[in-house]
């Protein structure tokens, strides 16, 4: 038993990758990089443009700098490692490597999936009972579902990386995937993980059928409440505010009950990479052009930033 222990332990982990060493493998390198940058610089400057500007200082911006930050950890989570493998043309990643690419991932995906329930929260309040709104989102409740989102993700995380990797890795050890993800590494394990399977169901019921159920209900409200906004300004104002938020969670959401709802016998490695590159890669970079482009207080924001920068050096 120590034995198979120390081995687990002591071997590493072989990452099959998305990239292939030839022209379309170089090709989708340099797009995934563009991607990559555009995602950090983006969702970097929403939280900057939050920070400075006293007119996002609302609980809405405060939950989405929170988004932007659990963006950029989470794509930098797996893009640098996968670039790096492909340029090296190693494809090993440690346990200890393997352990924190699970736990981190598990972490942003269930701190952002609670993340946005609040936010739909936040924008049910602020559309069905505006004159409630400073009692019933404010700073201080807006800190504690921020907080309570990092916490409940990180105790979830915590406890499923744990059982993870104490589960035994026979054979070669090759995980196809571009990075250590769950249904992925349960295919890697020699040993029966239907009950372990079962802990996931009921993990993947709280962090995405609820806050989904959530958002839902929330919409279905601000929706009847926008229909009978007799000012045709107002009605597009919350439409598009609202419809922001509920293209990120589509495709968020989406592509996450898809692959964590499944039994590991319905699993595919190429559907696993299509779908992980949905909410780990395209959706960190998206949130901040969405958020951004249809939102006039951003903009308006950006060009004061902008600006006073030009006034500053003149």
């Amino acid at each position: 038993m120590w034995e198979e222990e120390n081995q687990t332990f002591a071997r590493d982990f072989i990452l099959l990758g998305l990239l292939h060493p030839n022209q379309y493998g170089l090709l989708l390198l340099t797009l995934i990089l563009i991607i990559f940058m555009v995602a950090i610089v983006g969702n970097t400057v929403l939280i900057l443009l939050i920070h400075l500007d006293s007119r996002l200082h609302t609980p809405m911006y405060f939950l989405l700098s929170h988004l932007s930050f659990m963006d950029i950890l989470h794509i930098s989570n797996t893009v640098p490692k996968m670039v790096s493998n492909f340029i090296s043309g190693q494809h090993s990643i440690t346990f200890v490597g393997c352990g924190f690419q699970i736990f981190l991932s598990l972490v942003f995906l269930g701190a952002e999936c609670l993340l946005f329930a609040a936010m739909s929260y936040d924008r049910y309040v602020a559309v069905c009972h505006p004159l409630h709104y400073p009692i019933l989102m404010n700073h201080r409740i807006s800190v504690l579902m921020a907080a309570g989102c990092w916490i409940v993700g990180i105790i979830n995380s915590t406890i499923h990386t744990t059982y993870l990797l104490h589960l035994p890795f026979c054979g070669t050890r090759v995980i196809d995937h571009f990075f250590c993800e769950v249904p992925a590494m349960l295919k890697v394990s020699c040993v029966d993980t239907s009950h372990y399977e079962g802990g996931v169901n009921v993990s993947a019921v709280f962090f995405l059928l609820i806050p989904f159920s959530i958002i839902l209900a929330s919409y279905a409200q601000i929706l009847r409440t926008v229909l009978h906004i007799k000012s045709v300004e107002a009605q597009k104002k919350a439409f598009s505010t609202c419809s922001s938020h509920l293209t990120v969670v589509v495709m968020y959401y989406g592509p996450f009950i898809f692959t964590y709802m499944r039994p590991k016998s319905y699993h595919t490695p190429g559907q696993d990479k299509v779908l992980a590159i949905l909410y780990t890669i395209l959706t960190p970079m998206l949130n901040p052009i969405i958020y951004s482009l249809r939102n006039k207080d951003v903009l308006c924001a950006l060009k004061k930033v902008v600006g006073n920068t030009f006034m500053h050096r003149n």
